[in-house]
């Protein structure tokens, strides 16, 4: 149906109307992003009036038919009835013809089904016949050969006997088929005692000859036999036989735990003697089989795998039985050096077997994975993992000791983690099964490391260091021996603190730490090559999360150390404040150089930058030197403003004494009319901050650098100016 068309002005498509889904709603939410509901009503109501004028036309165009549409349909009803009868009728007839045919399709499937059966019958019979006419030929040839001469299969010539094994193998192997078919005869009952003799026979005549061939080294016989085995689907019972009659008697000779326990070399010389078993005494079956390389593609038996079915089995039972010991994991090198032992001997077993085929059915074989699953690695792994974790931790219980003369690292601690991490993939300790373990294990180690670090370094000392009282400053400021009468102080601030050198020795180590993870990634890489494995992505990955681990702890390091060192600074430098008592009325000399304090000050700066020299970066010690002094040189301002500010109340204190008692000698003034002692005080902070200024050049960096350095120096200079100008 079609919707007379309105103006292109409208708001909404008129085909939404006719749409099955069509929702109100949606359909208002849709208008309204486009025009205001009151011209979306506007539209609404114009196309209505549209659709009304339409069907009036519509109406008025077909009005004729409107009005004759009843009209039309009389005697309509007649018609119908008329039609029904012969409707009816024919109706009876489509349900009869329907019925004869279904009777007529269920005769012929009753007849098929009596045929098919018929059929299934007569080939029971014809494989009847065949079952009995098989043992009856096997029989009469079985006959024919015993009479001859009153002689049996095994006393007749070894060839002869194996190519008429050969005959009877194939009718034997016709006949266990056709009587596999007909399996549930009345019939296949009463001829099965026969069946079972000829293969009692047959498979004792088989394993008679094999015996014979194998002794002889008579090719053609074994060829011959195990043709017959493979043809009568015996090839297993035939490397069950060699297992029993060949191999096992050797075994039980070679595999003993008095050659093992014989010498250090023991358990070599056995694997050695079990893998020269092989090319001795397997190279004929090898050669019939095909496991050789000289074989004969063509006269070869194919679906044998002696190595494996054989060999391999009577070997792994005979270790497992007599040499349960090899397995015990108790004293983890003696297990490596077995276990290695071991591997390398299977290793060099798989070689010996003809095909990769033949490896990959030795690797599937029952006994080969119960046989790698008697060594006990989890265990051999818990104790190797007790002995390097152990030794970690003892580390980590001695804190921070310095590492042995010669270690490339600083702390003991540091030095166990380098070793207990190549530990984990040495020789004598890391096993290819276990690569995923000690995978796991190094990354616990560097993360055992970080945790340490960081709980030096956040660890707050146990017991609080009382803060020195401010001594008095020495007499004289030329005193040598007042330079160090405060250096008697504990370099670490207190007995729990760490020192400085402790401190740098972290961060150093840290650094190297961090500087070896390529050497930990490309020695895991090797590991891991020889395994096959392919993504070493994620193992990079997760070892730069253990870099970043070990960095995570430089920033705490650094606020440790700053904060150590401005504590001791500032120590000092705050003894500023006693300068103006050792000018004051004590007739003292104009100072002509700076301070004992500042050399006090200044000394644990000088000597973090002696220890720290080649150990850690020198960006490094620069930032810890920059974030030091300038905030010693806030305080140390702060300081000398006050000391300024007091001096300068004195100054004016003494001023209006002298002039409220207006008297004509100046206290202010030496005693021989020099500088007074408030200019000495300024000129004296004046040369200490200078006396600063000069050290921080001395260790590398730029008074600029420093902030609050620029304001003290000029804080002091305007003070000495001012002291000139009196």
């Amino acid at each position: 149906m079609n919707l007379p068309k309105g103006p292109d002005s409208l708001c909404f498509d008129k085909d939404e109307f006719m749409k099955d889904d069509f929702d109100v709603d949606r359909f208002v939410s849709e208008c309204r992003k486009r025009v205001s509901l009151e011209e979306m009503r506007e539209d609404l109501e114009f196309y209505y009036k549209l659709l009304k004028t339409a069907m009036v036309e519509l109406i008025n165009k077909d009005y004729a038919d409107f009005v004759n549409l009843s009209t039309n349909l009389v005697g309509m009803d007649k018609a119908l009835n008329q039609l029904s009868v012969p409707l009816g009728q024919l109706r009876e007839e489509v349900l009869s013809l329907r019925t004869s045919v279904h009777e007529v399709i269920e005769a012929i499937d009753t007849l098929l089904s009596k045929q098919e059966d018929i059929q299934r019958k007569k080939m029971c019979v014809m494989r009847l016949i065949q079952v009995v006419r098989s043992v009856e030929k096997i029989e009469k040839i079985l006959h024919s050969e015993n009479s001859k001469d009153n002689t049996s299969l095994e006393t007749s010539s070894p060839l002869v006997a194996g190519q008429i094994l050969e005959r009877i193998a194939t009718e034997f192997n016709q006949l266990q088929f056709h009587a596999v078919q007909s399996k549930g005869m009345p019939l296949l009952d009463k001829v099965r005692p026969r069946i079972a003799g000829i293969t009692a026979m047959l498979q004792q005549s088989l394993e008679g000859l094999l015996i014979q061939g194998l002794q002889t080294s008579n090719v053609d016989i074994v060829r011959h036999c195990l043709r017959t085995y493979a043809t009568i689907d015996k090839t297993r019972d035939a490397e069950a036989l060699v297992g029993q009659v060949m191999v096992k008697p050797y075994m039980d000779e070679i595999i003993t735990e008095q050659l093992v326990k014989s010498s250090p070399s023991g358990l070599q010389m056995m694997y050695a003697k079990l893998l020269e078993f092989v090319p001795h005494h397997c190279r004929l079956l090898r050669e019939v089989t095909g496991g050789a390389i000289s074989s004969d593609r063509a006269d070869i038996v194919p679906g044998y795998d002696f190595l494996v079915n054989s060999v391999w089995p009577e070997m792994i039972k005979g270790i497992e039985e007599r040499l349960a010991f090899l397995f015990n994991p108790g004293n983890p090198d003696v297990f490596y050096e077995r276990y290695a032992i071991t591997i390398d001997f299977v290793g060099k077993f798989e070689r010996q077997c003809g095909s990769q085929a033949s490896v990959k059915r030795l690797r599937m074989h029952p006994s080969y994975q119960t046989f790698h699953n008697k060594w006990n690695l989890p265990v051999y792994f818990q104790l190797r993992y007790k002995e390097i974790a152990s030794s970690l931790e003892n580390a980590i219980a001695d804190g921070l000791d310095a590492a042995p003369v010669g270690s490339v690292y600083h702390l003991q601690v540091s030095q166990v983690l380098w070793e207990c991490v190549c530990r984990c993939w040495a020789d004598r300790i890391y096993l290819p099964p276990l690569a995923h373990r000690f995978w796991k294990l190094t990354l616990q180690l560097l993360s055992r490391y970080s945790k340490f670090v960081t709980e030096v370094l956040t660890k707050n000392p146990s017991t609080e260091t009382p803060k020195d009282p401010v001594r008095p400053l020495p007499s004289s400021a030329s005193s040598t021996s007042s330079r160090t009468s405060q250096d008697a102080d504990s370099e670490s601030g207190g007995p729990a603190s760490l020192s400085t050198k402790q401190l740098v020795f972290i961060a150093a180590d840290v650094d190297k730490l961090q500087e070896e993870i390529p050497q930990i990634s490309e020695m895991i890489r090797e590991r891991l090559d020889a395994l096959g494995f392919k993504n070493f992505t994620i193992v990079s990955e997760a070892l730069e999360d253990a870099r970043g681990s070990l960095a995570c702890g430089m920033p705490t390091l650094s606020a440790r150390m700053t904060q150590h060192l401005i504590e001791r600074c500032f120590r000092f430098l705050k003894s500023a404040s006693e300068v103006p008592r050792l000018y004051r009325r004590t007739n003292k000399e104009v100072p002509t150089r700076a301070s004992a304090y500042m050399d006090n000050a200044l000394r644990p700066l000088h000597q973090l930058v002696s220890d720290s020299k080649d150990l850690v970066k020198a960006t490094l010690i620069e930032e810890w030197l920059r974030v030091t002094l300038s905030d010693c040189t806030h305080r140390y301002y702060e300081t000398i403003s006050d000391v300024l500010s007091s001096v300068r109340k004195m100054e004016e204190s003494l001023k209006r004494l002298k002039q409220a008692r207006k008297t004509t000698a100046a206290n202010m003034t030496g005693s021989h009319g020099g500088p007074s002692d408030d200019s000495k005080i300024r000129l004296q902070l004046a040369l200490d901050v200078e006396y600063l200024g000069e050290q921080i050049q001395k260790m590398g960096l730029e008074p600029s650098d420093i902030s609050m350095f620029s304001s003290l120096l000029d804080l002091v200079r305007e003070a000495r100016d001012m002291a000139a100008a009196e």
